[in-house]
């Protein structure tokens, strides 16, 4: 088995990693408050990915640092608001609206700092945003628009940001320092977040420890952040930006799939053409203008620099 091959199928055990955590989390959140969950599960990703990049952490510079909290901002910021959006929408739904930040990566880069952008990308991010409709506004119209879903919409919005800040700073930048310094931003600002919210009333801290949620912290901390980041890290160096482009595409489909198998969760005939549209876009717009992919826990994608997007 040659490199390239061994370097796919690490990025799809990622991609299927990564997909499966939206029905994790959802279940974890029944037992565990939002801010609860994540500074645990992102203080034990740090921790061990200081340790997986521990050379790039003992040379950190006050420009990685700088770029690695704005990074992290955006990271922490998503991940918020896809987690709180969990709580109230199904974990197929959020996969894909997720999954809708790879097409707006260039329709923010073309609105605010006036890339040009090619047809096909807008073709793609046309057919998602129809598939966006489709998934989450009901028949009867935005009135019934499940609040859950407009949270993960804004999640996709801010990874969207963190993919065209990663561009920006990764070529300059050691990627394991990158890496390890989003995550630890992460986990900083959310073990700030707790008690503010908590203050403020929005959110009581809440970990009921069982078997169940152990098992969802040790997943996403330990497997789809810890070592997926860093397995994508070594598989990027041997396969090409389109592989992991459309690798990481499937990452909502394992979502849906691993929410039919877990909750027997099924998408109805509109939700499900919406989803469909959105998984059309979205390779419409790698295949035809590939832009800089993100998975649901978007990594070091540095493979792509900023002027190819």
């Amino acid at each position: 088995m040659n490199e390239r091959l061994k370097a796919d199928l690490a990025l799809g055990l990622c991609t299927v990693l990564w997909g499966a955590t939206f029905v994790l989390v959802k279940n974890a959140l029944a037992d565990a408050s939002v801010f609860a969950f994540m500074a645990v599960r992102f203080s034990l990703a740090a921790l061990l990915m200081g340790v997986i990049f521990r050379a790039a952490v003992r040379q950190l510079t006050r420009a990685e640092v700088w770029a690695g909290a704005q990074i992290g901002f955006f990271m922490f910021a998503g991940y918020a608001f896809q987690n709180g959006g969990l709580l109230r929408t199904t974990p197929s739904k959020a996969g894909f609206i997720t999954g809708f930040s790879v097409v707006l990566v260039p329709v923010l880069l073309a609105t605010f700092w006036g890339r040009r952008i090619h047809r096909w990308v807008w073709a793609g991010a046309l057919a998602a945003l129809v598939g966006l409709y489709y998934l989450t506004v009901p028949p009867t119209g935005f009135t019934g628009l499940n609040a859950g879903d407009a949270l993960v919409f804004v999640c996709a919005m801010l990874f969207a940001l963190h993919i065209i800040f990663v561009g920006w700073y990764s070529p300059h930048h050691s990627v394991g320092a990158l890496s390890f310094l989003q995550v630890a931003t992460t986990a900083v600002l959310t073990l700030v977040a707790l008690p503010l919210f908590a203050a403020t009333g929005w959110e009581t801290p809440r970990l009921h420890w069982n078997a169940g949620l152990v098992t969802a912290i040790l997943i996403t901390a330990v497997l789809a952040t810890a070592v997926s980041f860093s397995v994508q890290v070594w598989a990027q160096q041997h396969t090409t930006p389109t592989h992991t482009a459309l690798i990481f595409s499937l990452e909502p489909v394992f979502a849906a799939l691993t929410s039919y198998l877990v909750l027997h969760e099924r998408l109805g005939r509109r939700a499900g053409l919406g989803a469909a549209l959105i998984l059309f876009g979205i390779l419409l717009a790698e295949l035809k203008g590939p832009t800089q992919a993100a998975p649901e826990s978007p990594g070091p994608v540095g493979e792509v620099p900023e002027a190819s997007v």
